[in-house]
């Protein structure tokens, strides 16, 4: 969202990544809320900038209905905010998330805004969004939080004022009803009904208003980004009554999908820009008018992306236009200078109202808006290979760019589990799911050069044992490799192991269905997991062929706090690299280390609850590896480090990095002391180093 009142200002709002200003004169995006403690307000709803004063900016934070919701509100553009805790729930990362925007401030009267929500009709504040009152006279009260947790209302999906108008107010509700925009123009008391406009069926999601009052409307007959079939643009006239129906293609040739983005030139109300939304037959696509929607220019096919610097997007040598295009924007102080935002990047041109092709190239440096599963640090190749949600995951050889080397053949949308041989490093496996129910393919592959190729790893057709479709064909099957690259064992609902890159399979004896295997990173013969039937470790001695008991001793009576739960729930169980038979469990939040394959076991951990841990190099001559945790010692929540074997612990990050603490794993590097890798929910891979001085 750009500014209205300073050139080169504009805002980003994410569903799970925070918000980010961008700052013209480091040329880059900043993140403004990597000191947020609370995951819920990495989630926005909304966010205004003033329209009088250009420090000030104002966002709505809350990732559910049922997390915690407020208002922050800033004097110095993000730098640092103010909060207000709301008794409204948000769905910042919710279904109905592209629409809006729902926080809008009195261009004439700054100190007061509105806020239309999703469950609980329209609020107001009068004093600069500190205290909330909600509007008794505005005609719909909500209709309260869904009764099912995963399910959610659209609301109301827009408040939008008419600067050139004081106190002209437009409310749009995107659930269902009769009628579903209403205008107020005393300032917000008293509301009407605007009628007229497309069938109440579909809902409008989105609007702008041009200088000269008209409003422009996009509708879907869902609150999407999923599920919408159907969309249209409308322009309502509030000087002449009237309605206009100005959908870019209509009847026959129009393909399912809807329209959600939409934008007007603040310079000449007759530029209009609109984008479809979940349309799948030829892609989403922004469609331009110079006459106010009599006729249209579609852009994807007159426009080139350059994708250079985020070269994964180029899955199939020529980037695609994008998808989800829910947020569409023209500078109002350049009308050549437009963006939109996909479900994958946001993209930005400064030739839109040149004729000829148009060239538009990534607008991110400084986003890192990725959701990331898990991660490893091989002990050789590049130090980095991710798993992430949606992109699949890369093998990052430098840290400091984007990485070129999306994970291929097959591409899996969501890696959930990774390995790698300690001894052969170059023999990479991983596991993943698509976005479908049942993976088409496979979801299993293999890598012999680090993870730069992949080869699609297939395993015999099997039956589940609970009538749900086998693990291997919804990607909860997860992989493992021994240490010298020479067998893959597979968590399929009776576990089986191959030796030649899967040309035969045979059954694991002895390993229980739907437990996670852990292989020696130093003894190829060795692999271990936990039988939660029998509450014991189990080890094979034979490559994986057979697993046995281990009678263990100094582990908890109930082991069942190890279990990982969910296809993306990081292994408890950890094998150190270089050292044969070194292992790790983490059994609830307390730690225990064992340096005999699992024979003995002790407590490595006291005071503090760890929630994700990981290995890196040890310190020069330490006896144990580096240790780095997610966790709380005492009341303080965040990333440490043990270099005693987890006797003693550290905080790494401070209070001005904490990423909503959306943190889903954390690694070491086992080849360079001190480095640490930290995969988050929303703010991508962060990786750090000791501050020169510090060990």
């Amino acid at each position: 969202m750009f500014s209205t009142v300073e050139r080169r200002l504009a805002y980003l709002r994410t569903d799970m990544g925070g918000a980010y200003r961008w700052d013209a004169a480091k040329a880059r995006w900043l993140p403004l809320q990597d000191d947020e403690s609370e995951p819920s307000y990495m989630g926005i709803e909304s966010i205004a900038p003033d329209p009088v004063d250009p420090d000030v900016v104002y966002m709505a934070a809350g990732m559910s209905a049922r997390m915690p919701a407020a208002i922050f509100r800033s004097a110095d553009r993000g730098v640092s905010w103010r909060k207000t805790a709301v008794p409204f729930a948000m769905g910042g990362n919710e279904d109905g998330r592209g629409m809006g925007e729902r926080l809008a401030i009195d261009p004439n009267a700054p100190a007061t805004l509105f806020f239309g929500s999703r469950h609980d009709g329209l609020w107001r504040s009068d004093d600069s969004a500190a205290t909330w009152q909600k509007v008794v006279s505005f005609p719909l009260p909500g209709l309260g939080k869904p009764a099912r947790p995963r399910t959610t209302h659209g609301g109301l999906s827009f408040v939008l004022f008419d600067r050139a108008r004081r106190g002209r107010i437009y409310v749009a509700s995107a659930d269902p009803g009769a009628q579903h925009l209403f205008r107020s123009d005393d300032g917000g008391n008293d509301w009407h009904a605007v009628a007229g406009g497309p069938s109440p069926d579909l809902l409008p999601v989105k609007a702008a208003v041009g200088r000269d009052g008209v409003l422009t409307i996009t509708y879907c007959d869902y609150i999407g980004p999923n599920g919408i079939k159907r969309g249209e643009v409308w322009r309502y006239d509030p000087a002449k009554k009237a309605w206009h129906d100005v959908t870019p293609v209509k009847g026959a040739a129009a393909v399912p999908g809807g329209y959600m983005g939409v934008a007007v030139a603040a310079s000449d109300p007759n530029i209009i820009a609109v984008a479809t939304v979940n349309r799948y037959q030829g892609g989403d696509t922004v469609w331009r008018s110079a006459d106010a929607g009599r006729t249209w220019q579609e852009l994807s096919g007159t426009s080139t992306r350059d994708v250079s610097a985020t070269p994964f997007l180029d899955f199939d040598k020529k980037a695609d236009f994008g998808h989800w295009i829910a947020g569409l924007a023209i500078d109002p102080f350049d009308a050549n200078h437009a963006a939109y935002v996909t479900g994958a990047t946001m993209y930005a041109t400064n030739g839109f109202n040149q004729a000829g092709t148009m060239r538009w190239a990534p607008w991110t440096k400084g986003i890192e808006q990725t959701a990331v599963i898990t991660l490893l640090s091989p002990t050789g190749g590049a130090h980095l290979v991710s798993g992430f949600g949606d992109l699949g995951g890369f093998r990052h050889d430098d840290l400091t760019v984007s990485p070129p080397r999306v994970h291929l053949n097959p591409f899996l949308t969501n890696t959930n589990s990774l390995d790698y041989a300690g001894k052969a490093p170059a023999v990479l496996v991983r596991s993943g799911n698509t976005h479908k129910p049942v993976v088409p393919d496979t979801s299993l592959a293999w890598s012999g050069d680090g993870g730069t190729n992949w080869q699609p790893l297939r395993v015999p057709p099997s039956e589940s044992t609970d009538g749900a479709p086998p693990p291997e064909r919804t990607g909860n099957a997860a992989i493992t490799v021994s240490a010298d690259g020479g067998t893959f064992v597979v968590e399929t609902a009776r576990p089986i192991l191959t030796r030649d890159r899967g040309k035969t399979w045979l059954a694991v004896q002895g390993l229980p269905s739907r437990v996670r295997v852990t292989a020696d990173k130093a003894d190829p013969r060795r692999f271990y997991a936990l039988d939660f039937a029998a509450n014991h470790l189990v080890r094979s001695d034979d490559g994986g062929a057979t697993f046995k008991p281990v009678a263990s001793t100094g582990l908890p009576v109930d082991l069942s706090g190890a279990r990982a739960i969910g296809r993306e729930a990081a292994n408890p169980l950890v094998a150190t690299p270089g050292r044969a038979g070194a292992l790790w469990l983490l059994v609830g939040s307390d730690l225990y280390r064992s340096t005999d394959f699992g024979e003995r076991w002790e407590r490595a951990t006291t005071g503090i609850a760890i929630s994700r841990y990981g290995l890196g190099k040890g310190a020069p001559g330490a006896k144990w590896p580096a240790l780095y945790a997610i966790g709380q010692l005492g009341a303080t929540k965040g990333v440490f480090r043990s270099l005693d074997g987890g006797a003693g612990w550290q905080r790494i990050n401070d209070d001005a990095h904490q990423w909503g603490l959306r943190l889903r794993m954390v690694s070491g590097d086992p080849r360079q002391f001190g480095r640490v890798y930290v995969a988050t929910d929303g703010r991508g891979i962060l990786y750090g180093d000791p501050k020169e001085g510090v060990k």
